[in-house]
């Protein structure tokens, strides 16, 4: 197929995840100021979106703690730099089964399983201008641990979403994910036209080949929106291929803690580094108030505003 260069391109940087990164970085945010923070410095530096996940601020493990989600959002929207917010919708469908022999011994530590409505609980409090919605189950990773996202539940929280008016970012693994997002969209649970993330290299996903990129890109709808990353040292390399491919971009700490070989980054200066390399290619970085009139988002007030 020709090129179809996006020159025209929203940035959105993904602050902390929900991976086992804390350990591995000292410049991965843990409590909900270090995480706005982060944010709101990610925003100056030219993204245009902030996908955020709260963590516990002791132990930096992910958590869904209703009190970090409204610390994180009102820093965000208190701050003086305006920014579309993107909170997770994922945590809560994390299973961890037994050894091979004892599967249903479950590991209840590590697993997270909760109701479509107790997972939305943050959503309905914060009502961020749009929230992941990861469209199906995967082997996430080595061991036992399963992301667990059945087509009931999707169903149910897809349908909370369009109730609360907050955007579904599908979050797609694999084809099969775009699948059945076109089937939610073809039931009337989320609204057409939809937005995407395609979700590169993650075990074992999508492999992270250029083959089975534009097989990704090829299967969303052409009214669709989509943005795309990938892992580690392929996260810039992939600016460069979705920008190609017609897309949007996504960088940050939940997908790759480094500048460059050895050198520990921020998720502004992973920022940064994108909107150059765009910039070298011809295309510029769209603000947050044409992200909105695109995307068909309302934003919402600071709290001072509506009190």
């Amino acid at each position: 197929m020709p090129l179809q260069m996006n020159r025209k391109i929203f940035l959105t940087a993904a602050i902390t995840g929900a991976g086992a990164t804390e350990d591995k970085s000292r410049l991965v945010p843990r409590s909900p100021k270090e995480i706005a923070d982060a944010a709101i410095d990610a925003a100056k530096a030219g993204a245009a979106i902030v996908h955020c996940h709260v963590r516990d601020p002791e132990t930096g493990a992910p958590c869904r703690n209703l009190a970090y989600y409204r610390e994180l959002t009102d820093r965000i929207r208190s701050s003086d730099v305006d920014v579309v917010l993107n909170l997770t919708a994922g945590v809560g469908g994390d299973l961890t089964f037994g050894d091979p022999e004892t599967p249903m011994d479950l590991d209840a530590p590590n697993t997270d399983m909760a109701g479509a409505t107790e997972r939305m609980a943050h959503i309905r409090a914060c009502l961020p201008e749009i929230c992941t919605l990861d469209c199906g189950s995967m082997n996430f990773g080595d061991g036992e641990y399963v992301m667990t996202n059945t087509t009931g539940m999707l169903r149910a929280m897809g349908a909370q979403m369009t109730e609360l008016g907050v955007k579904p970012e599908i979050e797609a693994f694999d084809t099969g994910h775009l699948w059945f997002a076109k089937q939610l969209v073809k039931e009337g649970v989320l609204e057409d036209p939809a937005l995407v993330q395609l979700c590169m290299g993650v075990p074992w996903g999508a492999p992270n080949d250029l083959n089975t990129f534009m097989a990704m890109v090829n299967n969303v709808p052409e009214s669709w929106t989509w943005s795309a990353f990938s892992l580690g040292r392929d996260q810039m390399p992939y600016v460069a291929a979705a920008a190609l491919a017609g897309g949007n971009v996504r960088v940050g700490l939940e997908d790759n803690i480094y500048l460059e070989r050895g050198v520990l980054a921020t998720n502004a200066q992973l920022v940064e580094k994108a909107a150059s390399l765009l910039t070298n290619m011809g295309a510029s970085l769209i603000g947050p108030e044409e992200v909105r009139a695109q995307l068909g988002l309302v934003k919402r007030a600071a709290p001072a505003a509506a009190a």
